[in-house]
């Protein structure tokens, strides 16, 4: 488990945002709008795109929409993304996925990740989750939602945990959350509008 975790640490030095998807029905059932999906992000990972996080979905089409993904780009660090319960877990070992990312913090689910050697990491936005997750030895922990977090926690005083910033979020936060010492920062709702990718995170990409 830690050489995962130092794996993924290893990646947060250099690439600094994670683009998550959260599939509508209509992608899984209408060709046209999942294929102008993949064109958009197949010129995103041209561009240097490097972590994908996709939402988790009872959907039984999900499985192949994210292995679809993981075979065309074996090398983006691709993961799942709202895990609430054991099933999806299962199914993001299933595919091979690098990571998951909880919604919330969930000790039971973190530790039967554990069980299974596979990275799952909390969202937390509380001191006294946050020192439970640590005491069971999590080294990374997002912060979600990050407009909402305690007060008392103060990330510098936790120089071993890679934190990494979430909720509400875009591109055009990835500086200010880098200079609070935030890791990276995870992109949702804001980096997707009328089913098309922020602009900007196309010219983030180019530029950087």
């Amino acid at each position: 488990m830690n050489k995962k975790e130092d794996s993924f640490s290893k990646r947060l030095k250099k690439e600094s945002f994670f683009l998550l998807i959260k599939p509508e029905n209509n992608i899984y059932s209408n060709p046209s709008i999942r294929n102008s999906f993949f064109e958009e992000l197949e010129s995103l990972v041209k561009l240097g795109l490097k972590n994908i996080e996709i939402s988790w979905s009872e959907n039984e089409n999900w499985l192949d929409f994210v292995s679809d993904i993981k075979i065309k780009y074996p090398g983006i660090n691709l993961g799942s993304a709202s895990i609430v319960n054991k099933q999806s877990i299962e199914d993001s070992l299933k595919i091979g996925l690098n990571f998951s990312m909880m919604k919330f913090w969930d000790r039971d689910l973190f530790n039967y990740a554990k069980s299974k050697n596979y990275l799952l990491i909390p969202g937390i936005k509380n001191l006294k989750d946050l020192k439970e997750a640590i005491n069971l030895n999590c080294k990374i922990i997002k912060i979600y939602p990050i407009r909402n977090k305690d007060n008392s926690i103060d990330i510098l005083n936790y120089r071993n945990i890679d934190f990494i910033a979430a909720g509400g979020l875009s591109i055009n936060d990835l500086k200010t959350y880098k200079y609070l010492g935030y890791k990276a920062i995870v992109i949702g709702d804001k980096g997707i509008k009328n089913q098309k990718f922020d602009p900007k995170i196309f010219e983030w990409l180019k530029n950087n």
